[in-house]
């Protein structure tokens, strides 16, 4: 175990002991220990439906994830490789990409309704902006001299793209990813409040504002925070292991 996630394990604990001394102080209904919390959390992972919840969670993320990896890496990179292309839709980009994209989940699910479609919709926009900037950054901001070593050794367009830009590039993709890895999960909070009965979304409303169990309410959010933590860990170490070349800081 790394440093930095040591850091993040006593942040953790040390937010625990306060939420647990300020919950007694206060003793309010809606406000449950930390032991409660945990043990609405462990009987909701074994007796209830909370791990089916983040399931359901899970997969929309990894699913707009890989389906934003595959369609934004790639047309980063061409824009990268391509001044005119760049020139045509940058103000389209540079319009859009500023844009919280938390304003597009009633317009998503007006037109496409409910269902795992239009969540998965919802993140997705979110990722495909984040890689496709940095992806084009990166793309075009390659060292000139790599690519005429690369073409004097006979790579054509596809040469290029496969050993030059999807290599020089996938930095970027992966750090796309784990910035905006916490965006994605507020959101799917969000989408996950309308029209349907699975996700944490779905759990931790209906606990605190149809059932009033707030302890339930608060496993549901631990069980959304691990989430996150989990995936951007996950994200760091394929940084580390697909770039072993790029220098990070511990």
């Amino acid at each position: 175990m790394n440093r930095k996630r040591s850091k993040v394990i006593i942040a953790a604990i040390i937010i625990l002991l306060l939420w647990q001394v300020f919950t007694m102080i206060i003793d309010l209904p809606m406000a449950p220990t930390t032991i409660e919390i945990f043990t609405a959390f462990y009987d909701g992972l074994v007796n209830g439906d909370l791990f089916t919840h983040f399931l359901w969670s899970l997969f929309r993320v990894l699913a707009s994830t890989i389906l934003a990896i595959l369609i934004a890496a790639p047309l980063g990179m061409i824009l990268g490789q391509s001044r005119r292309l760049d020139s045509f839709f940058a103000p389209a980009i540079y319009m859009l990409y500023p844009i919280p994209k938390v304003v597009f989940v009633p317009v998503v699910l007006l037109f496409f309704g409910i269902g795992n479609f239009p969540k998965i919709l919802i993140i997705f926009i979110i990722l495909f902006f984040q890689i496709l900037v940095l992806v084009r950054d990166y793309a075009a901001g390659l060292p000139p001299e790599l690519i005429y070593s690369v073409k004097s050794l006979g790579a054509g367009r596809r040469g290029l793209f496969w050993y030059v830009y999807l290599k020089g590039s996938l930095p970027a993709v992966l750090t796309a990813l784990r910035q905006s890895i916490g965006t994605a999960v507020a959101v799917l909070y969000v989408a996950e409040l309308f029209a349907t009965r699975e996700g944490l979304g779905y759990y931790i409303f209906m606990n605190g504002s149809n059932l009033f169990d707030y302890p339930a309410m608060f496993a549901g959010i631990v069980a959304l925070s691990i989430m996150g933590v989990v995936l951007y860990f996950t994200i760091e170490d394929l940084e580390s292991w697909l770039t072993p070349w790029v220098n990070r800081k511990s």
